[in-house]
C-alpha cells in the first residue's frame, strides 16, 4: 500500500538552514517544499496541498506575523513559527495570529519533527466526527445545534454555538481570538473590538456553574481561550 508523507511548507529565507531541515524531516516522513520568502510562500500555500506550515518570523520582505495573519485569513493549516528571537512577546504575537506552535532558533531538529507529528496528530481526520461532543455533564449535538447540562438545554445564539463548536473541537488547545474568526467566520465576530470576549462570557454563563470562575473555558492572558479537556464533574 502506498503511505503518502505529509507535506510541510517551509518559509525561510535561510537556505542553509531550510536545506538541513528539508533533509531531517524527509527521513521522518515528511515531504518538505521550501519558499524564500512570504509573498512566494503564501501563493504556494494557496495551491494547496500543504499539511503544516513553517514560518520564519524574518523574512525579506513580509515579516512572518504578516504572512501568518493571511493564512488565518484563509486557512486553518497548522502554523508552527520559527524565529531567532527569544522575547516572549514574539511568541505571544505569533499565538495571537492564530499560530499552532512556536519554537525559537537555534533548535533541536528532534524537537522540530516532534511539534510538527504532535500539530498534524491534532488536525488529522483519522476519526469520523462525532455528532454530539460530550463532556461530562455538558453536550454539544452539532447536528440539532442544542447545547445541554445535565440534560437540560442551554440558550445559545448562532454565533455564539459556533464558537463553543470551535473551541471544543480543540479541546486542551490554546485559541487566539484570530484562530476563532477564521474557524467561525462569521461576521458578528471581530477580534480587535473584543466582541469575542463578550460571546465567551455569555456562553460561560450559559454552561459554568460559576462564570466568574470558569472550569470549561480558561482564558490564557496574553494568547487566547482554551476549552478544558478533563473535568471532574
Amino acid at each position: 500500500m502506498l503511505v503518502v508523507a505529509d507535506r510541510v511548507l517551509m518559509i525561510e529565507d535561510d537556505e542553509r538552514l531550510a536545506a538541513m531541515v528539508s533533509e531531517y524531516l524527509a527521513k521522518g516522513g515528511l515531504q518538505v517544499t521550501v519558499a524564500p520568502g512570504g509573498e512566494r510562500g503564501l501563493a504556494l500555500l494557496a495551491r494547496g496541498g500543504f499539511q503544516a506550515v513553517l514560518l520564519d518570523v524574518m523574512l525579506p520582505d513580509l515579516d512572518g506575523f504578516e504572512v501568518c495573519r493571511r493564512i488565518r485569513a484563509d486557512s486553518d493549516v497548522p502554523v508552527l513559527m520559527l524565529t531567532a528571537r527569544g522575547d516572549d512577546m514574539d511568541r505571544i504575537v505569533g499565538l495571537e495570529l492564530g499560530a499552532d506552535d512556536y519554537l525559537p532558533k537555534p533548535f533541536n531538529p528532534r524537537e522540530l519533527l516532534a511539534r510538527l507529528r504532535a500539530i498534524l496528530r491534532r488536525r488529522a481526520p483519522d476519526s469520523p466526527r462525532q455528532p454530539v461532543l460530550r463532556f461530562g455533564r455538558l453536550e454539544i449535538d452539532r447536528e440539532a445545534r442544542a447545547v445541554r447540562v445535565d440534560g437540560r438545554e442551554r440558550t445559545l445564539t448562532s454565533h455564539q454555538f459556533d464558537l463553543l463548536v470551535a473551541l471544543a473541537e480543540s479541546a486542551g488547545r490554546v485559541l487566539s481570538r484570530e484562530a476563532l474568526m477564521a474557524r467561525v467566520r462569521a461576521e458578528g465576530l471581530e477580534a480587535y473590538d473584543r466582541s469575542i470576549d463578550v460571546h465567551v462570557s455569555r456562553i460561560r454563563a450559559a454552561i459554568e456553574d460559576d462564570p466568574r470562575h470558569p472550569r470549561r473555558i480558561i482564558t490564557i492572558r496574553g494568547a487566547g481561550y482554551v476549552f478544558a479537556r478533563a473535568q471532574d464533574d
